[in-house]
């Protein structure tokens, strides 16, 4: 049963109701807020991070773990499967438990993983420990923007999100760019590529010691003496608490009737669709964009490769810088669009490697753009009570495209030839673009909590 609770004017814990109030997602943005959106970032570092050491180190292992190609594939797509398993089972336990309780543990989870990764013997070590590696990053994709979603200011929460977005594409590159350094002739290089990752996360550890449970989620269960305490204290005296529903502690499979149910299916959906059908391409081609150059022709497909990535870190660069500027339904539809049509003109006409790098770099360009999207608008989408629940049903959903594609490229490459496989991915980028066309609501300068 649940019941609104009007907070304005509410003072529990001795505010001083003389002061000028200003509602919550209108405060000014502090210095504490900026710790959030570090803290948050910190972790989708060490994200990007974590998934990107695994290709470099997968390479340089094989004959000391006897790798085969399953176990090359196996390996490679484990982080993905239990971020899967994370996002859509434990990540949206902190609609029920709290974001604190979650936010912490993930990190301290990477930085003891990690270090174990140093001292495996066999394939099967190193399977179990990247599961649930990929189970803590589900936790953490879940649980971090919906922190930041509920503690930023209005008109300053798409770019706080976004930069997780930013820092994660960063993480990614920075992986790719320490396994080089690091590689060698030596037997153990690929341990401590693995091993490399515990530093990001046990200082980000540190970092989330410092921040508090969301007053928003508070306020939801009925603990407005607690949040009004957080608020005065991190955020100023004359800030009202968030306006929230507050309800009983409600059961995950609750929580999943109702984000299924009429009133919220639609947004569910709209976010399940746009996030997979960017990553379905982002991912096949960010992993195998060497092999995808060499089966264009181009003889520099290393460099190529190192091109194409620059692209999408300046691009998602470029997302937060534009995701005030217009709003979210224009930026997500026009950015599947552009996508899909250079992607098609990539696979229609075969001009030269001049041509084909420029081309591939700006799609990379766009489309990593438009992933800032992914952080800033998915919590908007949902109030608080259904926020982790309805982020980690996209974020899981993300995953199975992340791995099916990742999976069926180098198949697709294969058994169909590069163009068709290409030509598949415009299929996809063009199907995201029309479903946020038809349903996808607009969220850009609508308070946090929604409620329809």
């Amino acid at each position: 049963m649940e019941s609104t609770v009007n907070l304005v004017g509410n003072f529990p814990g001795g505010d001083a109701p003389n002061l000028q109030r200003v509602p919550f997602d209108e405060a000014p943005t502090t210095s504490f807020h900026v710790l959030v959106a570090v803290a948050a970032a910190g972790g989708q570092f060490s994200d990007g991070y974590i998934l990107g050491t695994i290709g470099i180190a997968l390479s340089l292992s094989r004959e000391t773990l006897h790798l085969n190609a399953t176990w090359m594939g196996l390996l490679g797509g484990a982080s993905l499967a239990g971020l899967f398993v994370g996002s859509l089972l434990l990540g949206p336990l902190a609609d029920r438990f709290g974001r604190r309780p979650l936010l912490i543990p993930t990190m301290a989870a990477f930085t003891v993983i990690s270090m174990l990764q140093f001292f495996v013997t066999s394939p099967w070590q190193l399977l179990v420990l990247r599961l649930l590696l990929g189970l803590a990053l589900g936790v953490d994709y879940v649980v971090c923007c919906t922190v930041v979603a509920e503690f930023a200011p209005m008109r300053t929460r798409a770019r706080l999100l976004s930069l997780l977005v930013l820092v994660w594409t960063l993480g990614y590159t920075t992986a790719f760019i320490v396994g080089t350094l690091l590689s060698s002739e030596a037997q153990n290089a690929w341990r401590w590529i693995l091993l490399s990752s515990a530093a990001p996360s046990a200082i980000v550890f540190v970092l989330r010691l410092f921040i508090p449970e969301t007053p928003a989620w508070l306020v939801q269960h009925g603990k407005a003496g607690k949040a009004r305490q957080i608020v005065t204290r991190y955020i100023g005296s004359s800030i009202d608490l968030p306006m929230v529903q507050s309800s009983d502690t409600r059961s995950l499979l609750a929580s999943w009737r109702e984000l299924l149910g009429p009133k919220y299916r639609r947004r569910a959906v709209v976010g399940a669709v746009m996030y997979t059908a960017q990553v379905i391409p982002y991912f096949a081609l960010g992993t195998f964009i060497p092999a995808v150059f060499e089966a264009l022709g181009i003889r520099s497909n290393y460099l190529g490769g190192a091109i194409f990535n620059v692209f999408m870190l300046l691009g998602t660069a470029f997302g937060l810088w534009l995701i005030d500027k217009i709003t979210r339904r224009q930026f997500i539809i026009s950015a599947f669009y552009i996508s899909a049509v250079t992607l098609l003109a990539l696979v229609l006409v075969n001009a030269g490697a001049v041509y084909t790098v420029t081309l591939s770099a700006f799609f990379a360009f766009v489309l990593a753009a438009s992933t800032n999207l992914d952080f800033a608008y998915l919590p908007e989408l949902f109030p608080t009570r259904l926020r982790a629940v309805g982020v980690g049903f996209g974020t899981a959903a993300s995953r199975v495209g992340s791995a099916f594609s990742t999976f069926m490229l180098p198949l697709c490459m294969e058994a169909l030839g590069i163009r068709v496989a290409l030509g598949l991915c415009v299929g996809v980028l063009l199907v995201g673009g029309v479903v946020c066309h038809a349903f996808a609501p607009e969220t850009q300068g609508q308070p946090i909590e929604v409620e329809l």
